[in-house]
């Protein structure tokens, strides 16, 4: 008889931290202490909060461990399996237990108290590989639902009445998209999945491939319903090995069951799918650009119109949506459209999940309500900005969207809102930059991501882009004059405007959005030569404080070209001229008197 579950992260965060090992150490000692019948573990999907990886849960308790690794094992079956007393020094801060051996229940902690899971409901909950595990949590019911009572009319209005929008960045209504494809007229039409996920910092679509497999099989199959379309295409990116294995195994398992190919439950409906893989080109994310690379072609994009809806994959009518979006249509289709439209904003209905990174606590996964404030995910959720340093501003959307400063903090996010301030919501990346990020500096990072990224098939996206990184190159350099920014806004307009997809036409978003809130860095740069946050290198200068100097010789025995002179027990001098800017005379400094200005 099993007493206790113990559950281990499997996802790509905690696997690549050791989890697998964890999972080896736990089944050897389990086996030699004969508990093998009575503890059962089960890995699962991401948690969430990975930046405490490997973590694993043990229930009925509740006990959320993180930090485990493979020599913590023995611990916490002799102490917490065998003996019941809880391993205190692993418990999560937030959840140490009580005198009676309680712990604070996970959904309590500041990380998970203001999460609404949908699109994740089923992450770090279920074993991904067992089907069984899926159907116990209401899995396949959505789909018997739409098969046995419902038209696909009423599948369509039940979705345009969430007021769903497609998670994938556009924010295009999902419901109008089906419509528009049902009501094309073709002999063959196709569902189609975004997975690619090329944004950086940008891991959503992976964590519930990983961790909730079915739910997107389920949703691919209802959409196929809904607009007549009996096979359906997975476009992932092949980086994604256990998001790929795990979508394949859990394909395998819904044929086995009857719950793809032929007849599905015996309704007459007939749906199949396929995982595509893509290589990486983050040009591959635009519709019509990951279309021609299922078909085998280049991944470049076409002209629109003709949207997909109408002509798509293989030139028939196709949806294409992306994993998170499809995630939420089972509780759409099972629990209504009035459920799902009481969550969010007036114009953004639901639930978003978010990737948090950059300078944070609590990096990882979150869920929560349209509407929420960056200051609650950021400060409340992510637990703010680490050592102390001050929030300065915030980069959604990737390389497409913008950088959303300090005076932006309690913004509600909704599509709308981030539109307004030069942002948009993307997939769900959430970079968060502290005081010591130089604003010039990420702008020039993501638009060399955009020129490395551009198919260039148009001259707009190829050239132009790269003239604006020539231009942003300038002035990290200290050689940009003011009469480049001006230059650099007209350029920003014409590559929106001329550009073919969407990559070109939101490619200047980063530099638009911090010459808009952050114009005083570029200005700096410019006339004064110097780079506020001392990040930028040329711009930089090291230099020692003569009445802090102890004269230890540390710094010259760091400094890898001999830039640093001075006798022992003397202040000792940087000779600017040799100086790499490396850093490593100032990190080895114990006295502070080294500065870089």
């Amino acid at each position: 008889m099993i007493r206790s579950h113990v559950l281990i992260c499997g996802g790509t965060g905690c696997t690549s931290s050791g989890s697998l090992a964890v999972r080896k150490a736990l089944e050897n000692e389990l086996e030699a202490q004969g508990l093998t019948e009575e503890i059962k573990i089960v890995t699962t999907g991401c948690f969430g909060l990975c930046a405490l990886g490997p973590v694993m849960i043990v229930y009925p308790e509740g006990t959320f461990y993180s930090c485990v690794t493979a020599e913590d094992v023995p611990e916490i079956v002799s102490e917490h399996l065998l003996k019941g007393r809880i391993v205190d020094r692993l418990v999560h801060h937030e959840m140490k237990a009580d005198a009676e051996n309680r712990v604070t229940s996970l959904n309590e902690t500041q990380f998970y108290k203001k999460q609404k899971r949908v699109a994740l409901r089923n992450c770090g909950v279920i074993n991904p590989e067992v089907i069984d595990e899926y159907i116990a949590m209401d899995g396949y019911q959505a789909l018997g639902k739409v098969l046995t009572e419902m038209t696909p009319e009423d599948v369509i209005k039940t979705v345009t009445d969430s007021g769903l929008r497609g998670r994938g960045g556009g924010g295009f209504p999902t419901g109008k998209k089906w419509e528009f494809a049902s009501k094309s007229v073709s002999d063959k039409k196709y569902v189609a999945c975004n997975a690619d996920e090329g944004d950086p910092g940008a891991f959503m679509d992976r964590s519930i491939l990983e961790g909730d497999p079915h739910a997107l099989i389920e949703a691919m199959a209802i959409a196929g319903y809904a607009i007549g379309a009996d096979e359906g295409y997975v476009y992932v990116r092949a980086e994604y090995p256990i998001a790929i294995q795990r979508l394949q195994i859990a394909i395998d398992q819904a044929r086995e069951y009857g719950l793809l190919g032929k007849d599905i439950l015996g309704t007459g409906f007939n749906f199949d799918m396929h995982i595509r893989f893509g290589a990486g080109a983050f040009v591959c994310g635009e519709e019509t650009a990951l279309m021609t690379s299922i078909e085998g072609n280049r991944g470049e994009p076409r002209p629109r119109p003709p949207f997909p809806a109408v002509k798509g994959l293989f030139g028939k009518p196709t949806v294409l949506n992306n994993v998170e979006t499809y995630a939420n249509i089972p509780r759409i289709i099972l629990l209504g459209a009035d459920w799902f439209n009481s969550m969010g904003t007036e114009r953004s209905k639901g639930t978003k999940v978010f990737a948090l990174g950059g300078k944070i606590t609590n990096t990882g996964l979150v869920e929560v309500p349209m509407g929420t404030t960056l200051r609650e995910v950021v400060e409340e959720i992510g637990g703010g900005v680490p050592n102390g340093k001050k929030f300065k501003a915030a980069q959604t959307g990737g390389p497409s969207g913008g950088c959303i400063p300090a005076e932006h903090f309690d913004v509600p996010i909704d599509y709308d809102n981030l539109i307004a301030i030069g942002s948009m919501m993307g997939s769900g990346g959430l970079i968060v930059m502290d005081e010591d990020t130089c604003m010039v500096d990420i702008a020039k990072f993501f638009l060399e991501f955009t020129v490395d990224e551009s198919c260039g098939k148009c001259t707009p996206c190829r050239i132009g882009t790269k003239r604006l990184l020539e231009l942003l190159n300038k002035v990290t350099d200290g050689n940009a004059t003011m009469e480049d920014l001006d230059k650099m806004e007209e350029l920003c307009h014409h590559i929106k405007s001329a550009s073919l997809c969407g990559l070109g036409q939101t490619a200047p978003n980063p530099v638009l959005s911090t010459l808009r809130y952050f114009r005083d860095e570029y200005i700096a740069h410019i006339v004064d030569k110097k780079c506020p946050a001392g990040v930028c290198k040329n711009l930089l200068q090291y230099s020692i404080i003569e009445d802090k100097c102890k004269g230890c010789t540390a710094c010259a025995r760091v400094c890898p070209v001999g830039a640093i002179s001075g006798t022992v027990k003397e202040p000792h001098v940087i000779d600017a001229s040799k100086c790499i800017k490396c850093g490593a005379c100032m990190a080895k400094c114990k006295f502070g008197a080294i500065v870089k200005q």
